[in-house]
């Protein structure tokens, strides 16, 4: 007979009273019947959903011996978002030893439908490994919270998460989606990863549907030649040093930042880029070492010193852009040739590597300004 209700014994912690959080035990048995995962990916209108990484099953498979063996010891709590219907009723006339809990009993209701199942936030590959074992009775520690807002649980995700070692790139994807206050390392890229979201969706993008992300499907791949990490690195950069362009885009006083003027000067500079190496612009960076790592961020730095002399929100700043590229343009090698300045390097051999990209950023800047000053 099929269940409808979970209930087991559960401690109420008093954290945050918006927020109800439980410790309790569950099976994997219960766990199948109550909870899911939220995959990360894209709907029909391009909307980021989800934010689980995909599984790990060599992980998955040495979890799964270990709970198999002689005597397992699983300690590691498991955190699951429970839905809205959960409910707790405290035990009456016990009390708790100290005024921060309240035990009693948590009532988890088994749904069909994704919409009312408890999403798991941690331990996804440790709740893959349950059920794949023997041991559909194992009591397993969870912390549980109440929130069905899929902004709470991304924050929660990424927290837990700050400290190990998660795909990069799923990281800068959800960042965007989380609006609370986040460590101060993943704080720094938000902006980053907020613009990069925007430069893969915009219309008026040069980038637009060529920026690898996490959730991108096998078809998405094969055109996206740009890795969103490399993007958000050169961003990163530029907001962060007095020398960017992007730098005065924000308010250090209040952590406002212009995000609609720094997509401008953005759109402004790299359809320019597009515009003056049309060839190189678009293709795998087996083909193009624009579209590569190094080349991103050589160009970052020359955008750094082009854009801060022109307002993106002037009359013709488009065409004053292309006319400041073309001063370095003869002597890019992007996609055959020898840098022959740079002790003829080959345009393949350019690798995003530190010496490489700081020669050619300088190799440009240098250049650029000499050009300049001519």
């Amino acid at each position: 007979m099929r269940r409808e209700v979970v209930v087991r014994s559960a401690l109420r912690v008093h954290q945050n009273t918006d927020l109800p959080l439980y410790l309790l035990t569950l099976t994997t048995s219960d766990l199948e019947a109550i909870a899911g995962t939220s995959r990360i990916g894209r709907d029909r209108k391009g909307k980021l959903i989800g934010y689980q990484r995909a599984q790990v099953r060599r992980h998955i498979r040495n979890i799964v011996d270990y709970l198999d063996s002689e005597r397992p010891l699983f300690p590691s709590s498991l955190v699951l978002a429970l839905p809205k219907g959960t409910r707790f009723r405290p035990l009456r006339g016990a009390r708790s030893r100290d005024r921060h809990s309240t035990p009693g009993v948590l009532e988890m209701r088994v749904s069909s439908k994704a919409s009312g199942r408890a999403l798991i936030v941690d331990g996804q590959q440790r709740a893959a490994a349950l059920a794949q074992s023997r041991r559909k009775d194992f009591p397993v520690p969870v912390s549980a919270f109440v929130a069905e807002d899929l902004y709470i649980q991304r924050e929660q995700f990424l927290r837990v998460n700050s400290t190990k070692p998660l795909p990069r790139g799923l990281i800068t994807e959800l960042l965007p989606e989380v609006q609370g206050t986040l460590p101060p390392d993943l704080a720094a890229q938000r902006i980053p990863s907020v613009l990069c979201e925007i430069l893969n969706t915009d219309r008026e993008s040069p980038f637009r549907g060529l920026i690898r992300r996490a959730s991108s499907t096998a078809e998405q791949r094969r055109t996206a030649v740009i890795a969103d990490t490399s993007l958000i690195r050169m961003l990163r950069s530029s907001f962060a040093s007095p020398s960017g362009c992007l730098f005065s885009y924000r308010n250090l006083s209040t952590g406002d930042t212009d995000i609609e003027g720094a997509r401008l000067l953005l759109l402004t500079y790299w359809n320019a880029v597009r515009g003056v190496f049309p060839s190189a612009w678009g293709r795998s960076p087996i083909h193009s070492r624009l579209m590569h790592s190094g080349g991103l961020s050589a160009m970052g730095r020359l955008m750094d010193r082009i854009m801060m002399s022109i307002d993106p929100r002037s009359a013709g700043a488009s065409r004053r852009v292309k006319q400041e590229l073309q001063k370095v343009a003869p002597l890019c090698r992007w996609t055959s040739g020898e840098w022959t300045d740079l002790g003829r390097l080959r345009w393949c051999d350019f690798q995003n590597v530190p010496s490489q990209v700081r020669m050619i950023s300088d190799y440009l800047v240098r250049s650029y300004l000499q050009a300049d000053a001519a």
